[in-house]
């Protein structure tokens, strides 16, 4: 009992310490798996949930935190399209029992997190990563939004990870919820950076703040792509 316990925990640890991706002689850290995803499954996406991207279309290869709203479950997609780097999405542990979503989560290199957010094995991943120079994206709201919100309120972690790893931040959301046949608006903004709290102790009320403070600056993005149609739509009234 003791040894067949012991195998499995050898198993944990080996599968834990493979989570990163080595650089490849371009200083590129590549899953293959991902691009096979991008150069057959991405096309489909793109047909039966086509997307147009605003803003910021191709972000540069290196360490960057991902922060992605969460309307339905093709939505990783917006952030791999962006990139012929490999992304480690933190998902819920749930999803890695699900026979299909589990099997594509594990080869695509996963991280598993806790639904509460509270999983300390994921933050030691999701830093693993960020200091190999890989990407991870976070969907910070923690569950698909079914509401009529635009934005559900933020979870803790993505502003705290990206803080602590020093690394930056690219926010991506949908304009409106996508739909089948229907060009969803994907918006993204530059990199930035959250330098002012580096290297500091942030209370819990401190990081709250800075993770309402990412929700606002998306919900700035859909204001002001609002304003962007209302003004081209005007435009040709005009014309």
């Amino acid at each position: 009992m003791e040894t067949a316990e012991k195998e499995q925990k050898t198993k944990k640890s080996k599968k834990n310490a493979t989570i990163t991706v080595k650089a490849n002689k371009k200083g590129r850290h590549v899953m293959k798996f991902l691009n096979v995803l991008r150069i057959f499954v991405l096309p489909i996406v793109r047909i039966i949930k086509p997307f147009r991207f605003y803003g910021n279309r191709k972000v540069k290869d290196g360490a960057c935190v991902y922060v992605i709203n969460h309307y339905a479950l093709l939505d990783p997609a917006y952030a791999v399209a962006t990139t012929w780097e490999g992304i480690h999405f933190v998902a819920k542990r749930e999803n890695f029992e699900m026979p299909i979503i589990g099997w594509v989560a594990r080869r695509a290199k996963t991280i598993s997190a806790n639904r509460d957010g509270n999983d300390v094995r994921a933050l030691l991943d999701c830093f693993k990563c960020l200091k190999n120079n890989e990407k991870i994206a976070i969907f910070p709201e923690g569950t698909r939004n079914k509401t009529s919100e635009p934005l559900l309120p933020f979870k803790h972690g993505a502003a705290a990870i990206a803080i602590r790893a020093k690394a930056p931040i690219v926010l991506i959301t949908s304009y409106k919820k996508p739909r089948f046949f229907r060009c969803t608006h994907v918006l993204i903004s530059d990199p930035f950076e959250l330098t002012e709290y580096y290297d500091r102790k942030l209370t819990e009320a401190e990081l709250a703040e800075v993770d309402e403070t990412l929700r606002n600056k998306m919900l700035k993005m859909r204001e002001d792509h609002t304003k962007y149609l209302e003004n081209k739509k005007n435009k040709k009234r005009k014309a």
